[in-house]
């Protein structure tokens, strides 16, 4: 008796007329247009939010970070701005309801910052419905390509950080 052949798979092939085959160039375009998007929609949160892109983005990293609640040093180095720096924005995103500062149990002298909830249910509100959205797009890839998907982003987000470091540690010949 011969097995049956598995059903069809729900997601298209690679080279499916709904995927067309694509060059670097073209990846590089649509990532581009996703960047800016990106960032203008950071803007537009970030003013629904009452604050400003730099603030909402060590907010994300609160967020990101849960229960292992970051230090002030630990923000800095991730955003890319002076301990100095991020003790203003820890200040205004204090003053505003989003976080808290708490001391470190393990050295009194370091502060750790924890997200307020209302400030967490705030914020999800905002981003749920486009977290939904994107979720929705995933459905389309099988878990092989999610997985292709997953590592070409940690790659280029390696990849950019370094270049980022990279060009802050170049001697600017103007100087």
């Amino acid at each position: 008796m011969t097995p049956e052949p598995p059903p069809p798979s729900p997601h298209p092939s690679p080279q499916s007329p709904s995927r067309p085959a694509a060059t670097p160039a073209q990846a590089l375009s649509a990532m581009d247009d996703l960047i800016a998007a990106s960032m203008i929609g950071q803007q537009e949160m970030a003013q629904r939010l009452g604050l400003n892109v730099t603030d909402l983005t060590c907010f994300a990293y609160v967020l990101q970070a849960g229960e292992d609640l970051l230090t002030a040093g630990d923000l800095a180095a991730r955003v890319q701005v002076t301990t100095g720096a991020v003790t203003g924005i820890l200040n205004r995103l204090e003053r505003a309801g989003y976080v808290t500062r708490r001391s470190d149990p393990q050295d009194r002298r370091r502060v750790r910052v924890a997200a307020v909830p209302s400030a967490v249910a705030r914020a999800y509100a905002l981003y749920e419905p486009h977290y939904v959205r994107l979720n929705a797009l995933f459905a389309d890839y099988s878990p092989e390509e999610i997985a292709v998907l997953t590592d070409w982003f940690t790659r280029a987000t390696a990849l950019a950080n370094s270049y980022r470091e990279e060009l802050r540690l170049r001697h600017d010949p103007g100087e």
